[in-house]
């Protein structure tokens, strides 16, 4: 009808058979055009019968019949949170699978550093009657949960950062909550650690040389997953509180120092200055020396020759040493689960209540 409008308006060419009616639309109304036929469509339009009808129809279509409610929707969002978090997950899977290069590179680099450390600290496992033979292994678990563990945040970070660019557009259109999509994205990396902890446990549990037993290779491998869960979601997390990973990656460099400096390992527990040793607490890496290392000879009794003194027994040795009890161990045990869902909770909350972006 529009066409119809300005094809009346004297000197307007007419449009061509087959011509896009958009297309000439624009042409026409142009301010070129305007100025070489000497007219002002908005003026013409605004004086026309069929500005005026055109309004009165506004109006009657606005005005809402008798008896008829306001359109509400039940919710905000069209499915449930159950079918979001599926729906992001099934997203995320297709987002990882279709990733190579950072799924490859996990992989190649864990069975690389597992394969390192298990010839550096080929069958350290079965030699503990020495001293320097236990500091031996704890320097096998202090570099084999810390080199990978930070390896994990570090490459965590851009990809989380791209997701959020594609979240941030997604969530404006109303398509999903920020809560499916942060479970869902830490719902698919927690698929993949679990499959390298698995690779990576095995090399490691095997070549250094620990009992073999089903119940001490699942304390080992429940420590290290959960090790390199909160090692990811402390990436992830540090991206969902900054403006960009570049930014994120600055902050996790100063608080990995701080972990592996009171990790225990460079400097015991127990030689700690007591108005720093609550930080010695605050190292989720300490927690996790802890854990493997007591889960895996805490509870020997085999006599340890220690410098100076004379033989003792090695559980004996590490509770007067590093600070080690074996007693202890189901509240490392739980400790790790509180790290996770710390860094889950915040990664979340990042997610859902900031917003970086500029546009």
């Amino acid at each position: 009808m529009f066409n119809k409008f300005v094809q009346a308006v004297p000197g307007v060419p007419k449009i061509q058979e087959g011509y896009n009616p958009a297309t000439w639309m624009l042409e026409i109304s142009s301010t070129a055009v305007e100025a070489q036929l000497d007219v002002d469509f908005a003026e013409i339009y605004a004086n026309s019968e069929l500005y005026r009808k055109n309004e009165e129809l506004i109006k009657d279509l606005s005005t809402p019949v008798p008896g008829t409610k306001d359109l509400h929707f039940p919710t905000t969002y069209s499915q449930d949170f159950f079918t979001q978090c599926k729906a992001c997950f099934w997203k995320q899977y297709h987002s990882y699978w279709r990733n190579p290069q950072y799924n490859g590179i996990r992989f190649f680099m864990t069975f690389f550093v597992g394969i390192i450390f298990g010839v550096i600290f080929w069958d350290k496992g079965n030699k503990i009657h020495k001293q320097q033979d236990l500091m031996n292994l704890l320097g096998a678990m202090y570099s084999a949960v810390l080199f990978l563990g930070a390896t994990n945040t570090s490459a965590v970070q851009s990809v989380v950062a791209i997701e959020r660019t594609v979240f941030y557009r997604e969530r404006a259109a109303g398509m999903y909550s920020p809560l499916p999509y942060a479970f869902a994205q830490v719902a698919i990396e927690a698929i993949y650690v679990s499959i390298q902890t698995l690779v990576y446990s095995i090399l490691l549990y095997t070549m250094i040389g620990f009992q073999m037993e089903v119940g001490r290779f699942f304390m080992f491998y429940y420590f290290i997953l959960m090790c390199f869960m909160y090692f990811t979601l402390y990436g992830m997390m540090l991206v969902a509180l900054t403006p960009n990973h570049q930014f994120a990656a600055i902050i996790m460099s100063f608080f990995l120092s701080f972990w592996n400096l009171f990790s225990g390992f460079l400097i015991p527990r127990t030689e700690i200055p007591i108005w720093w040793r609550w930080y010695y607490w605050a190292s989720p890496v300490a927690w996790t020396i802890y854990g493997l290392v007591t889960s895996q000879v805490g509870d020997k009794s085999d006599m340890v020759e220690t410098t100076g003194e004379i033989p003792i027994a090695v559980k004996d040795f590490l509770e007067k040493s590093l600070g080690f009890d074996y007693s202890f161990l189901p509240a490392v045990v739980a400790a790790h689960i509180g790290w996770v869902l710390l860094f889950l909770f915040v990664f979340a909350y990042g997610i859902k209540f900031l917003n970086f972006q500029r546009r």
